[in-house]
């Protein structure tokens, strides 16, 4: 049996109570974050430090703030209803208020006050951005006046970007996301009923080669701008799933930097076409296998949450309920640009810790094993620092010895619910991580550690950098299949 190591509940109150500018650990270790910069120039790694959707490593630390200024859309997606909301649920186009270009930039510095590691002020619907150019650009033009260190960030379909694209640049939006699903407009006609654009509806493919089209102007104008442009394609089986690789090939040789490969989100109470007719989502397995397939291309985005439009916090929590308008407008803002800097700067302290310590460890001799898969409950910060009971996702870490890779991460219904567990919802927690080997949590009750053992998942308790207590538990475990021969 694997002995838990690191920092346990018992003996962690100084970890748990850093503060994200100041976590404490005992030896960070690990080659996580190293490896996954490896292959980004350094002028774009300084580009996308602070920003949680372009940078793996910063989704650990640093938050963004979705404001909900534009409802209108100019194109229908079978996978969109932006009629239906739930304040529960992450989704792209879900929100609960739509708010005024003034509206957004007060939320936006009241959050900077309270959530100091907020680096990104995100428009992303709930319609399109571009089909709601006046609220959209207002919008920016405020927090940029008041909060200047605050990324600016643009998610569209990329219809109206070329008329744009002049704008964005003197406002000096420098992260911009596109979506597209498809360069064969045939295709396209299965995910699109309809485009609007010059103020005429085209259905059909017809509609669908205006998009295609425009949408491969949007790459080139951004390229040309030399802004970062993130691509997210839906992967829809049996429609776009054995497109996408084409997809990616296109995308790249017109320098996008990043590729989201996204499931289809597809449920009849959504009211969407798709899922009205029954239209399934990729299971995780087919999800991994078109992303790997991708992979050796571009850098694959692999940390995504689907976030809704008026999400809030960092990527895997949505804290978009504590600030509804009727919160945050009663709400003074506390902006602060020195107290922001200075937490920003625990944040690059603790990530230089890391990093040193991986580059140590790197020197060494490493003698790395087969491949294994582990299932993290955490909270942010890179940290093992969540109880396994109230963990809605897993992070998913791929470890062999000397790397630890972040490859995905996996929804799930909290375990502990009104100070027990439902057996159904274990289950479904196993079901979920079954492909793992281990459950690396800061607590693991005594009845979910037996059945994690009788699943073949080893539960682990340790308060500690993820990287760290991934190496001690692949160790831990090596050794003991090892001794039984099992490797």
């Amino acid at each position: 049996m694997l002995q838990s190591t690191g920092l346990t509940n018992s003996d962690s109150s100084a970890a748990k109570t850093a503060t994200p500018s100041t976590p404490k650990v005992s030896v960070p270790c690990g080659c996580g974050p190293s490896a996954s910069q490896a292959a980004v120039p350094k002028n774009i790694q300084e580009r996308i430090a602070k920003h949680p959707c372009y940078s793996e490593d910063a989704h650990h630390h640093y938050a963004r703030l979705h404001v909900a200024v534009a409802p209108a859309c100019n194109i229908q997606c079978n996978y969109c209803n932006r009629k239906y909301d739930c304040a529960n649920e992450s989704r792209p186009g879900v929100v609960s208020e739509v708010l005024t270009p003034e509206e957004a930039a007060h939320k936006a510095l009241v959050i900077a006050g309270k959530i100091p590691q907020m680096t990104v002020l995100g428009i992303a619907g709930p319609g399109d951005p571009l089909a709601n150019p006046k609220h959209t650009f207002r919008t920016f033009e405020l927090v940029a006046e008041q909060a200047p260190d605050i990324k600016l960030c643009l998610s569209s379909n990329g219809l109206m970007l070329t008329e744009y694209i002049d704008k964005i640049k003197e406002l000096k939006i420098d992260h911009v996301t596109l979506t597209i699903n498809m360069i064969d407009p045939k295709i396209g006609e299965k995910i699109y009923p309809w485009v609007r654009y010059n103020r005429k509806r085209y259905k059909g493919i017809e509609g669908v080669r205006i998009l295609h089209e425009k949408q491969m102007e949007a790459l080139d104008a951004l390229r040309e701008a030399d802004i970062l442009c993130k691509v997210n394609s839906v992967m829809i089986p049996g429609v776009n799933d054995q497109h996408l690789a084409e997809v990616n090939e296109v995308i790249r040789s017109k320098g996008a930097f990043l590729h989201n490969i996204m499931p289809l989100i597809s449920a009849p109470e959504h009211g969407t076409h798709f899922g009205l007719t029954g239209q399934r989502g990729p299971s995780p397995k087919e999800l991994k296998a078109v992303q790997d397939s991708c992979s050796g291309n571009m850098k694959m985005m692999r940390h995504c949450r689907q976030c809704r439009a008026d999400a809030v916090g960092l990527l895997g929590e949505d804290r978009s309920q504590e600030f509804t308008k009727d919160k945050f407008l009663e709400m003074t803002p506390e902006y602060d640009l020195a107290a922001r800097q200075e937490v920003h700067e625990g944040i690059e302290k603790f990530t230089a810790e890391v990093k040193a310590a991986q580059a140590a460890k790197i020197a060494k001799t490493v003698k790395k094993g087969p491949k294994i898969l582990l299932a993290v409950a955490t909270k942010g910060n890179r940290l093992v620092n969540q109880h396994f009971g109230h963990a809605k996702e897993f992070q998913i870490f791929e470890v062999d010895g000397a790397d630890v890779k972040f490859v995905a991460h996996r929804k799930v219904d909290h375990y502990c619910q009104t100070g027990y567990g439902e057996k159904a919802t274990l289950e479904h927690i196993i079901e979920t991580i079954a492909d793992c080997k281990g459950v690396l949590a800061s607590k693991i009750g005594l009845c979910p550690q037996e059945e994690l053992r009788k699943a073949g998942l080893e539960p682990f308790e340790a308060y500690d950098v993820i990287d760290k207590v991934a190496l001690d538990f692949y160790e831990q475990f090596t050794q003991s299949n090892e001794s039984m021969g099992v490797l």
